[in-house]
């Protein structure tokens, strides 16, 4: 037996210790190799070209609102009203997605403080069948605004959906004029109502609250649109230009007010907040 066979009979074995797939992640912009933790650490951000990672609700509760928050309950509606069915029925979806989930639906509410201003923090997360918008996430909005008027503070939600909820048909469709009139209610009570579009808010969320807000940010490279980018070009037979439906461009064109990297995004609503819930101007 060869020395080389020897080493590697001896290293065969020592028993081999288990490490966790996910230890390491490809940034899908840049294509650096991240170590999981860091990028967490540096809120979901890439250290090399700062593309802003996707993150769920909880993540933004605690990057947004200071310690003490309450996570508000989200209200309960008929979850299948139309016997949909798929190559699934809807319900086993709805069962699926919450089990890989730690919130009922895809959004959710909190109260609490961004540096000491109160504000309720609504939060679509786009794990949770891509955010789409039905019953329950009508509701939830609704019931987002009703508390931020009875606490008599301005309203945040983050956006992030593929659109209505197909398994809902026109149910999931009018969820946009009835979020549309619950800002309506926060104008008339002069309470603030601000927009974080995130990465991606599309279709008929972009088409109602998400494009009603009294300032309207943006987190960089963000796609926001309603008609996806090919359908369009199909439509008009043109070519479009570079970054469209990017927060950038939008930026550029007077669709957003402003685009704000995500470790600035706590200071930058609590000065709106600030300047918005002020009664009286010197």
């Amino acid at each position: 037996m060869s020395w080389l066979s020897k080493v590697r009979n001896s290293l065969s074995s020592l028993a081999k210790r288990d490490t966790p797939d996910n230890l390491w992640m490809k940034c899908p912009s840049c294509g650096e190799m991240l170590y999981a933790k860091d990028f967490e650490a540096n809120l979901s951000v890439c250290p090399r070209c700062e593309h802003h990672g996707r993150i769920g609700a909880q993540a933004r509760f605690e990057q947004i609102l200071d310690p003490g928050f309450t996570v508000l309950p989200t209200p309960r509606v008929a979850e299948n009203p139309l016997n949909f069915r798929d190559t699934k029925k809807y319900p086993d979806r709805l069962k699926a997605a919450r089990a890989a989930n730690p919130y009922p639906d895809a959004l959710t509410n909190a109260i609490g403080t961004i540096e000491g201003i109160k504000a309720v923090l609504g939060v679509q997360d786009f794990k949770f069948m891509g955010g789409s918008m039905g019953m329950a996430v009508g509701e939830t909005f609704v019931a987002g605004v009703e508390r931020a008027i009875a606490e008599k503070c301005g309203y945040v939600i983050c956006t992030a959906a593929g659109g209505a909820r197909m398994q809902e048909g026109i149910l999931s469709l009018m969820q946009m004029p009835k979020t549309t009139v619950a800002t309506r209610r926060l104008a008339a009570a002069g309470l603030p109502y601000i927009v974080v579009l995130t990465d991606p808010t599309t279709g008929g969320v972009t088409a109602s609250f998400a494009m009603l807000g009294d300032v309207q940010i943006a987190e960089p490279g963000a796609l926001i649109g309603f008609a996806g980018q090919r359908v369009i070009q199909d439509t008009i037979r043109e070519k479009l230009p570079d970054g469209f439906q990017r927060a950038e461009y939008l930026h550029d064109h007077g669709m957003v007010d402003m685009v704000v990297h995500r470790k600035d995004l706590k200071t930058t609503l609590a000065t709106l907040l600030g300047y918005l819930n002020r009664k009286e101007v010197a």
